[in-house]
């Protein structure tokens, strides 16, 4: 039987209270600026995409976007509480690379006349108590969920990279540089020591998942 440790809340400063805050507010409100170059920036027009194909694709990339939102917040609650300094690290230079992907996502979506989603805070709120809740869990269960959450994420990217238009290369080009800095997330997290989630708590996070995907298409 799976024995959980109890939940336990370390020290919380008021500065750090106030940067989750504001990093909040700057993810679901402000443009996210990328501190690397735009996978897509040496990819010509896709003026050969029909009028369905660029609605498609713009849905597809704002789940993306969705994708990346609840990562920020993930991230930011689980480093919020974890007592190693090395996970503390890992978790944000994670959430670094995820304001890249959050970046590339939102120009793609303006380059294909889409928009974020409209429930954007609803995401963001939700993932941040889950995320603390995974922190305060213990450091090799948070990273555990880090690892666990990042194989799901590269899992769901591919599927974009076949549904996505065979000519949209300017999207694909940004899905593919997602999948690849989620996949060395989750080895980062699984070399630290993160622990294997048990089957139930894998196929709860698959289940959210397709919630917010669904969801996330249309709104």
């Amino acid at each position: 039987m799976l024995t959980l440790p109890p939940l336990s809340l370390p020290p919380l400063s008021l500065d750090k209270a106030i940067n989750v805050l504001d990093m909040g507010l700057r993810t679901v409100f402000s443009p996210a600026i990328a501190s690397r170059p735009y996978p897509a920036a040496d990819i010509g027009a896709d003026s050969t995409l029909t009028e369905s194909e660029r609605k498609h694709a713009a849905a597809l990339m704002r789940i993306n976007h969705v994708g990346e939102v609840c990562a920020q917040a993930l991230y930011s609650g689980q480093a919020l509480v974890s007592r190693d300094p090395a996970n503390v690290e890992a978790l944000k230079q994670a959430s670094r690379d995820e304001v890249d992907h959050l970046a590339w996502c939102e120009q793609r979506m303006q380059e294909l006349g889409g928009r974020k989603s409209l429930l954007n805070p609803l995401w963001f709120g939700a993932s941040f108590g889950l995320g603390v809740t995974a922190g305060l869990l213990g450091d090799k269960w948070n990273l555990g969920f880090l690892a666990e959450t990042e194989h799901q994420v590269s899992t769901h990217l591919q599927s974009h990279l076949q549904e996505l238009p065979v000519q949209d290369h300017a999207s694909r080009a940004i899905v593919a540089q997602m999948k690849e800095d989620e996949e060395h997330h989750a080895q980062t997290a699984e070399q630290l020591g993160g622990a294997a989630l048990p089957a139930p708590v894998k196929l709860a996070m698959r289940l959210a998942s397709k919630v917010m995907t669904r969801t996330a298409y249309h709104l």
